[in-house]
């Protein structure tokens, strides 16, 4: 039996500046591995820094069985140090080769600790995860999926008891992901992991949802609690009918009471005006029927009320994630029509291509070219997300690409982005992550002129799986060709790509 590794209590977090993360929030995260999902904004990664100790939480408590290791989002690299000065052994080879040159001291034997091997074992695990390098190799000449595996392989030199990583798989291409996944199964201790990776995912044994402040424990990997939820979710649905009918029936019902106590009274006032009783007997009816009236229109009401309170609690349980809903018909391409044609490289008609290979293959260099040599507009979405002025609106941002349309109209057009009120007149440079990313999807999709060819490079880098929906939403209402550069496979099928294009191979 699984036991409790981490125990979060009543805990709070907010930033200097007022912002709140977390609020009174409590976890316990068992043994074996554990993905954490949510929203882009709902504190996963200020609460991996807290359990590692990187934060002080405002208020509550964290308890963590055993020795932490983290691995941040972005790993901070000294280009000079070597990969065991990355992997935290150079300390210990240092020893090792000063002992066995002949200088035995204490000091040495101590930062030896009987660890003779370390530099066998990582050399061991390095060539695990795909990386055949020695270990005086200079940071600075690996590439970006190579520095986050060899961070990595420093958690596997030496396991800690609890392992934190936050989305471990950006930057990775396709061969190092899968031999990510492999260590994954066969990790030491306890894992917590932040990912929007949904093959990640897969090969967990728990999924801990963080949503409105709560964190909620689905067992089994991704796709189980994708089915719980939408379990949950059709009969939330039918819930939410049947309260519905509910209200009209009592609404209905109190509609008929108050004919049916206007009618009652019209005839009392008929009987006490002709007289047809003793006044005093006639006052006390009068009396006892305002009494009677008032119990029972207060008793339709009270139905009614009740009625709605049961359709707010339904309301609630449904989830209202906003879904992006557009039509561009501008940026339409016919069928057949060739609007890219390189050498090696073509795009006709309303393709869809996925672009796929190893990191440094020139995924992105393919894009640049095709953008430059494309016959009709182009939208290029890049990795960085650095198509806005920060100092702008997000209005301003969007008019600089569209000087032709009206304030109004680009108000409704961010609107179906889910840029609404307020937002719209923020300078991008306050947004979220995930108000960032649509923001930019808005500004080079409603872009004038329209852009019949869409380049996107590795877009779901950093997108929490609502803000992927709202990708694969948009992309669904964008009628010209598309070109993804990805390691996503999930996303290519989503898309519907009609093809994959290798580079490198």
């Amino acid at each position: 039996m699984s036991r409790t590794t981490v125990v979060c209590s009543d805990l709070s977090f907010t930033w200097p500046d007022g912002t709140p993360v977390l609020d009174a929030l409590d976890l316990a995260v068992e043994g074996g591995r554990t993905g954490l999902v949510g929203a882009n904004g709902s504190g996963k990664s200020t609460l991996l820094q807290i359990i590692a100790g990187r934060l002080t939480p405002t208020d509550g408590d964290v308890f963590v069985a055993g020795s932490v290791g983290y691995l941040p989002q972005t790993v901070a690299l000294d280009a000079d140090a070597t990969v065991a000065e990355l992997l935290g052994i150079s300390e210990r080879l240092a020893a090792i080769a000063a002992v066995e040159a002949g200088d035995a001291t204490p000091e040495n034997l101590a930062a030896v600790d009987d660890d003779w091997l370390v530099g066998e074992r990582a050399l061991a695990v390095l060539d695990r995860l795909g990386l055949r390098f020695g270990l005086d190799r200079r940071v600075g000449t690996l590439s970006g999926g190579e520095s986050v595996l060899t961070a990595l392989a420093g958690l596997l030199v030496d396991p800690p008891a609890v392992t934190l990583l936050d989305e471990p798989t950006n930057n990775l291409d396709a061969p190092a992901r899968e031999r990510l996944y492999a260590a994954i199964d066969g990790w030491p201790g306890v894992l917590l992991v932040v990912s929007h990776d949904r093959e990640l995912l897969e090969h967990v044994d728990r999924i801990v949802e963080l949503r409105g402040g709560v964190a909620r424990t689905f067992t089994g990997t991704y796709s189980d609690y994708t089915a719980v939820l939408a379990a949950e979710q059709e009969v939330a649905q039918r819930m939410v009918r049947v309260a519905e009918a509910d209200v009209k029936r009592e609404k209905r019902q109190l509609v008929e009471a108050h004919v049916a106590l206007a009618r009652r009274k019209r005839y009392a006032d008929k009987d006490f005006a002709n007289k047809r009783r003793p006044k005093i007997v006639m006052n006390g009816k009068k009396m006892q029927a305002e009494v009677s009236a008032g119990k029972y229109r207060n008793m339709h009401r009270e139905k009614l009320e009740g009625a709605r309170t049961a359709l707010d609690d339904a309301e609630a349980a449904v989830r209202d994630d906003d879904r992006i809903r557009i039509d561009l018909p501008a940026t339409a391409v016919p069928a057949g029509r060739t609007v890219v044609d390189m050498a090696g490289f073509a795009v006709r008609g309303p393709e869809r291509i996925g672009v796929v290979g190893r990191n440094g293959s020139g995924k992105t260099t393919l894009l640049k070219a095709v953008r430059d040599a494309a016959a009709v507009p182009v939208g290029y979405l890049p990795q960085r997300l650095d198509v806005l002025d920060d100092r702008q609106s997000v209005l301003d941002n969007v008019r600089a690409a569209a000087p032709n349309a009206t304030p109004q109209h680009i108000r409704a057009q961010l609107a179906r982005f889910l840029v609404r009120g307020a937002e719209v007149d923020r300078p991008a440079g306050t947004l979220s992550g995930g108000e960032r990313f649509r923001v930019c999807l808005a500004t080079v999709l409603l872009a004038d002129p329209a852009p019949q060819v869409l380049l996107l490079d590795e877009p779901t880098n950093n997108l929490d799986l609502d803000s992927v929906a709202q990708l694969v939403d948009a992309l669904t209402g964008y009628k010209g060709a598309l070109v993804v550069a990805t390691h996503d496979a999930h996303l290519l099928a989503d898309i519907g790509a009609d093809r994959i294009h290798r580079v490198g191979t």
